[in-house]
């Protein structure tokens, strides 16, 4: 059964999140009813598929594409221009997997109203054009939840009426193993493509369109229990509707105007605290009929106490220069109102499009964007390229570049590096790079933006700056020099192999006057070397003694940190043990459990 009180099976998880769970009255910032709460969120959803139904004038018939459709046939409006519309772009299918989910979207919004003609016309287009399955882990996600529909539309057909030559059932079974595979890596050792501001989209799409259509029972509960889980993973790490902290991949122009991605438009739609966004995802959710859980919508909009979150990713399968598969990643927010700061060991985590760290602070208008100070160091190398793609050593980096033209690029801003080590504890961070002398960019950078206030070089070597109402201390370990960037923005830029820094985060809530906060982190004890390799001891405000030497442990209080007890989350909203196949979230009284084992969802209120 769903939706039960929770069993004995699973009291000794609540107790053991108990005491980590913060109080309802201390989260609280604003009583909002669940009935407001849906009430706004209905209207939301009526009005991104109103902006797609009426954008485009019904006798233009030379604009508009499937989301367009998709609105009106879900309005039941203007079906003689979607058919029209249907006849161009039908003529050129192109987008593979980025087709296949708004293609099934019109199919079913238009099942019951376009023409038996179109429809036929449309099941014709699976067997004439045949769709790229792609290589990442999104793509999959969209293609195989796109072939799991469509063939459960038209089951019982021949390979021959498939682009593919395997029949509906052969079609169908094989995306509902990949899906249901997909679920279980997940939920167990997490997601390789984690944590991304953009392609969080592509996960939530193929989940809504599951659930919004699966006739299977189990697979639409499976839908509805993923997007609880992605959105939660999103949630927790959000600030006022933003994604903070390390990421799989973001594009150069996201990674500084944050509030202009597609996980800020699922925001608003879910839980309205940022600006409207018209979104691929935002329409198909709002199609779709999901409604968040009630604690869903706290996680995602109380920051009224501070918290400490980890959780574990995976790096992409790795086909080479590794001794694993997945490689674990580990990731770690502090979590304020003023700011969040979140981080990953450092490495090779993804391909091309890593963000191993930031400081990112609420900013009073989000549309301003670069709101936020990191470090990088410009790693690239055909290691790299063939770690994760099968392409030759000799030309990986030059294919790489075609489409990702930052990626060789010794200015880029984004990407991992093999000579990063990276270390967090709360609002203290330490990142090292140790290069060799033949690496292709031998530098480091760390981003200034041009809205820091009160910029400050003290003769001590640390550098302080203000960002919103968060503070912030850089110690670089090494000489560097200021480099003025295209958007008058400062790069901090050193060419020592040997280098890196401490970051110290702060606010007024935290350390009071911003005075103080420099007087402060001016009296801890800090000890630093970057001989043979970086090396720091370091005290932090919050009174945590860390010690990290580049390629060893790092120590915190004078014990190592025990990664191999990393959990899959862990934090006063999310909890779960690596393998589990569960999460459980929690709020004040309120707890929801997802087990993807038992296949049930489980809410039940605690009593304090």
């Amino acid at each position: 059964m769903r939706r039960v009180q929770l069993t004995t099976l699973i009291a000794a998880s609540i107790v053991a999140v108990a005491s980590t769970a913060v109080s309802a009255d201390a989260q609280q910032t604003e009583e909002i009813s669940r009935a407001d709460q849906l009430e706004a969120l209905h209207s939301r959803a009526d009005r991104i598929i109103d902006f797609y139904a009426y954008r485009i004038d019904s006798t233009n018939y030379s604009d508009g594409g499937y989301y367009d459709m998709m609105a009106k046939l879900y309005r039941g409006i203007h079906i003689d221009w979607v058919e029209r519309r249907l006849d161009t772009l039908m003529a050129d299918p192109r987008g593979d997997m980025f087709w296949m989910f708004p293609f099934i979207m019109v199919q079913f919004t238009g099942r019951d109203k376009l023409s038996p003609e179109y429809r036929a016309k449309m099941r014709e287009l699976w067997k004439t054009y045949t769709p790229f399955r792609g290589d990442t882990e999104n793509h999959w996600a969209m293609y195989y939840s796109a072939m799991y529909l469509v063939t459960q539309m038209y089951p019982d057909e021949p390979g021959e009426t498939w682009f593919n030559g395997k029949s509906s059932r052969e079609n169908h079974d094989e995306a509902e193993d990949y899906l249901i595979d997909w679920m279980k890596i997940t939920t167990t050792i997490g997601q390789g493509e984690y944590d991304s501001p953009g392609y969080l989209n592509f996960y939530v799409i193929p989940m809504a369109q599951l659930y919004a259509y699966a006739e299977d029972p189990a697979m639409k509960l499976r839908a509805e229990m993923m997007l609880d889980y992605l959105l939660a993973d999103f949630a927790v790490e959000s600030l006022n509707g933003v994604h903070t902290g390390a990421s799989s991949r973001i594009y150069p122009k996201p990674l500084f105007e944050r509030w202009n991605e597609n996980s800020s438009g699922l925001a608003w739609l879910l839980f309205g605290n940022t600006e409207f966004q018209t979104r691929s995802g935002s329409i198909i959710l709002a199609i779709s009929g999901y409604e968040p859980p009630e604690i869903l919508y706290h996680i995602a909009t109380d920051r009224s106490t501070p918290y400490v979150h980890r959780e574990l990713k995976r790096t992409r399968h790795r086909i080479r220069n590794s001794d694993v598969k997945n490689l674990p990643v580990y990731k770690y927010t502090y979590m304020r109102k003023e700011y969040s700061l979140g981080s990953t060991q450092g490495g090779l985590l993804q391909p091309i499009q890593q963000h191993t760290w930031e400081l990112q602070w609420a900013a009073a208008d989000p549309k301003v964007g670069y709101n936020m100070f990191f470090t990088t160091q410009p790693y690239s190398s055909p290691f790299e390229g063939t770690m994760y793609f099968g392409e030759h050593w000799d030309t990986v980096t030059e294919l790489i570049a075609r489409s990702k033209t930052e990626y060789d690029d010794p200015d880029k801003w984004t990407g991992g590096s093999r000579y990063e080590q990276v270390f967090q504890s709360r609002n203290a961070l330490v990142a090292l790079y140790s290069m060799p002398k033949d690496a292709r960019f031998p530098s480091m950078s760390g981003f200034f933006s041009r809205l820091l206030e009160d910029v400050t070089e003290d003769p001590s070597g640390w550098i302080f700056a203000r960002g919103g109402d968060a503070y912030l201390a850089w110690y670089p370990l090494a000489p560097y020099v200021w480099r003025t960037e295209p958007d008058g923005s400062r790069r901090l830029f050193s060419d020592k192999l040997q280098n890196g820094g401490i970051l110290q985060a702060g606010s007024a809530d935290e350390d009071g006057s911003f005075e103080s906060f420099r007087t402060a982190v001016l009296a801890l004890p800090l000890t630093t070397s970057t001989s043979p390799v970086p090396s720091v001891e370091f005290t932090s405000l919050r009174g945590d003694q860390i010690a990290v030497t580049y390629g060893k442990t790092p120590v915190v209080n004078g014990s190592p940190v025990d990664y191999a007890d990393w959990p899959l989350y862990e934090g006063p909203f999310m909890h779960a043990e690596r393998g589990s196949e569960k999460l459980l979230m929690t709020y004040g009284e309120q707890e929801r459990l997802l087990d993807f084992r038992t296949l049930t969802i489980q809410d039940h209120v605690r009593k304090q």
